[in-house]
């Protein structure tokens, strides 16, 4: 493993996703404060898991072609400026404006999550992914905490401010710092030229195109039933999470009687925890038990981490309660790396971009109906949206039993690749 490239990838991943954990706390607030309906609220929440679904996809097919670098910087640089529209925001549709330009600067997940594969082996590939996953817990445990501390003494426009310098913090460091991983890009020049020449043809026959092109790459990549399988896997966990997050918020103040402070600290709580798993364990892990046994396991630990969650006593939050968030940060923190590891195991070399791709925009569809989910069902009754989330894990759990029938080898001696890489040329 080469670890200079990814500390600075570990470090650009980290900024970026502090910035988006000082102003995500924040967003509903503010978005009320400026008129937003409760529809709307929704709206603007959706925005940025919207463009990350739409875009995911397209920065990692192209950073297949032109090279992770490029991507990674335009990407980046695109998450900074959308903190400064967010801190002049004053308005419901800049706020819109700036949650879409976020999200789709953010979307830059799949190109990192492609940087990985390029510069580790199969062996060491779970454990830098799940650097990458550390990266996630420590975001959302100091990125709450800052913006909180901003809006209360310097107003929501410093959050921005502070946002986006993190962010351009991170630009400068990856221009310096961050290497291209990805040999057999293209150069720019090229694919400038082939732009030029594709200028005569009409837009919606290059929409159409696009598009077709966009669908016949899903499907061949589903073709291929342990690629398939993990796909729907990851959506049908990330459902089930998003799904009874919402809901144990409400939970957690209307039954256990808890403040948003505490609730904080739950999140913060859930977040180290993550961070133990992913940054340090889950490598030690994989030798030991091998990838298809945690990702199993996980399935099965998470289970128990949300489908108790509301049946504790109202007093023992903080006690009994926080062994159910325990299964919960242990179990998600195996099975979100892992999945994404095994998936660019099952894929072909050269597309491990757009696969990836795909697989975040599954991510990001999860979680854009994921909320609607947990709130329609929280409504109904408060139990029914961690018993649905319950149910789901046992789903995932039945996938990755049929996943033991597959002997993944790795693509690094493998010369050919189950998934045609004629497919979505």
């Amino acid at each position: 493993m080469r670890k200079s490239p990814l500390a600075i990838l570990f470090l650009t991943v980290l900024l970026d996703l502090i910035g988006f954990g000082i102003v995500l706390p924040l967003l509903p607030t503010y978005a009320k404060d400026l008129g937003a309906s409760p529809f709307m609220i929704g709206f603007i929440a959706a925005m940025y898991s919207s463009m990350q679904f739409l875009f995911s996809p397209v920065w990692g097919r192209l950073s297949d072609f032109i090279g992770r670098r490029p991507v990674m910087l335009v990407s980046i640089f695109m998450a900074s400026v959308s903190y400064l529209f967010f801190a002049y925001a004053s308005t419901i549709p800049l706020l819109i404006l700036a949650r879409a330009l976020s999200g789709i600067g953010s979307a830059n997940i799949a190109a990192a999550q492609a940087y990985i594969t390029d510069v580790t082996d199969s062996k060491s590939r779970s454990k830098a992914m799940g650097m990458l996953g550390a990266a996630f817990g420590i975001g959302f445990i100091i990125g709450p905490l800052i913006g909180g501390f901003l809006k209360t003494n310097f107003g929501i426009e410093m959050v921005g401010y502070v946002a986006s310098g993190l962010i351009g913090i991170d630009f400068i460091l990856a221009i310096f710092f961050l290497p291209e991983s990805n040999k057999e890009a293209k150069k720019i020049s090229l694919v400038l030229t082939d732009a030029m020449k594709r200028t005569g043809q009409p837009i919606l026959t290059s929409i159409k195109e696009r598009s077709a092109t966009y669908f016949e790459g899903v499907r061949q990549a589903f073709s291929y039933r342990p690629i398939a399988l993990l796909m729907s896997t990851n959506f049908i966990f990330t459902f089930g999470i998003v799904n009874m997050q919402i809901a144990a918020i409400l939970l957690w103040k209307e039954y256990f009687h808890a403040t948003d402070q505490q609730i904080g600290y739950l999140f913060a709580y859930v977040g180290f925890i993550s961070v133990i798993v992913q940054g340090g364990m889950i490598g030690k892990m994989n030798k030991l038990f091998g990838e298809h046994k945690l990702f199993l396991w996980g399935h099965i630990i998470t289970f128990v981490g949300v489908f108790f969650v509301p049946f504790i006593p109202p007093t023992t939050l903080f006690t009994l309660g926080l062994g159910i968030l325990l299964f919960f940060a242990v179990g998600t923190s195996l099975v979100n790396p892992i999945n994404i590891s095994m998936i660019s195991l099952y894929s072909y070399t050269q597309k491990q971009g757009q696969i990836m791709g795909y697989g975040q925009s599954i991510n990001s569809l999860a979680r854009i109906l994921g909320p609607f989910s947990g709130s329609i069902c929280y409504g109904i009754l408060p139990s029914m949206p961690f018993i649905f989330a319950g149910v789901l894990m046992l789903v995932g759990t039945m996938i990755s039993l049929s996943l033991f029938k597959y002997e993944i080898e790795a693509l690094d001696s493998q010369p050919e690749s189950p998934v045609d890489p004629q497919a979505t040329e």
